[in-house]
């Protein structure tokens, strides 16, 4: 077989999965709100289950939700006869998972919960069958058919029952405002806690600002632009950003006819440019900065008066990009 060929299969497993997707995309309606508003409203944790795939399944939406704002834990359904039942509370939700809604050890499980008083969640390929009746809620996650050549290793399936979960995880966020700042707090570790918890003023340049003021002209600010990392900032007499000039501006300055060093900068800055606040996340200014465009940009406080100067080499080095 050929590489070409090979490809194609990779392809068709795409494909497969894809088309499966944008199917229960179609589907997904009340019942899915209906199993928000249910762990929305509870007050303890969600549990999370299933066998085989479907359990591996489960450990990730467990993991997901934890990490979204929505406590979770995964409960192994043959593991919670022999006293793992002891973490389940009366006011948590479960989400048991099935592709078929038929394993014997889930319906086991779920007979224990009910008996706990617990709602209950099913994600599972068949509506129809016993897990899906005696769930408060059931999320129809069937497909047509596996990736599996012979429809058998689940494949497609697990994928719908992993966006399922992520579909609840995310939903659930929004719900409750989940901010970046929440999630910076439970993830402290790493380059992604850091990019959600650094703040503009501790990356800043805060002394020796490049700063021009009334009166002074392209020469002053040739220089400065020159020496300062590629921009000048205009103030008025408050301390107020009125403008700012960059090598951009100079570029565009030299193909001007007559003397230029003698222009005043206010006639030649960008008015009104692009500003950082303090209490800002970094990351926040990063995104606005490749939009725009820009390699620096001054950060005001309070009163609007300038307080530093932030260049995106910085934010570089501080691992925020």
């Amino acid at each position: 077989m050929n590489r070409s060929e090979i490809a194609e299969r990779g392809r068709r497993v795409v494909r497969l999965e894809r088309e499966a997707l944008a199917a229960i995309e179609e589907r997904l309606a009340d019942d899915f709100a209906r199993a928000v508003e249910t762990i929305h409203a509870s007050s303890g944790r969600v549990i999370v289950a299933g066998v085989g795939k479907s359990g591996l399944i489960g450990r990730k939406i467990a993991a997901t939700l934890t990490s979204t704002g929505t406590p979770a834990t995964f409960l192994h359904p043959a593991d919670s006869v022999h006293g793992d039942l002891g973490i389940v509370g009366r006011e948590d939700v479960a989400i048991l998972i099935s592709k078929s809604g038929e394993s014997d050890e889930l319906l086991a499980l779920l007979a224990h919960l009910k008996g706990f008083g617990v709602r209950t969640i099913a994600i599972t390929g068949d509506t129809a069958s016993a897990l899906a009746r005696n769930c408060d809620v059931a999320l129809d996650a069937g497909v047509r058919e596996e990736a599996c050549p012979h429809d058998l290793a689940p494949t497609t399936s697990t994928t719908a029952a992993l966006v399922l979960g992520d579909a609840l995880a995310v939903a659930l966020l929004q719900q409750k405002g989940f901010r970046r700042e929440d999630f910076a707090r439970i993830h402290p570790g790493g380059a992604l806690g850091r990019k959600l918890v650094v703040r503009v003023e501790e990356i800043m340049l805060k002394d020796n600002l490049p700063v021009l003021h009334d009166g002074d002209t392209m020469r002053e600010a040739i220089v400065m632009i020159a020496e300062r990392r590629g921009i000048a900032i205009v103030l008025d007499a408050e301390h107020r950003v009125e403008g700012v000039l960059t090598a951009g501006d100079l570029s565009r300055l030299i193909e001007r006819e007559g003397p230029v060093l003698t222009l005043p900068v206010r006639s030649v800055m960008t008015k009104n440019p692009k500003i950082a606040q303090e209490g800002e996340l970094a990351s926040a200014v990063v995104y606005r900065m490749e939009q725009h465009g820009i390699m620096a940009m001054p950060v005001v406080g309070a009163r609007e008066t300038l307080s530093g100067v932030v260049h995106l080499h910085d934010l570089m080095r501080a691992r925020v990009v």
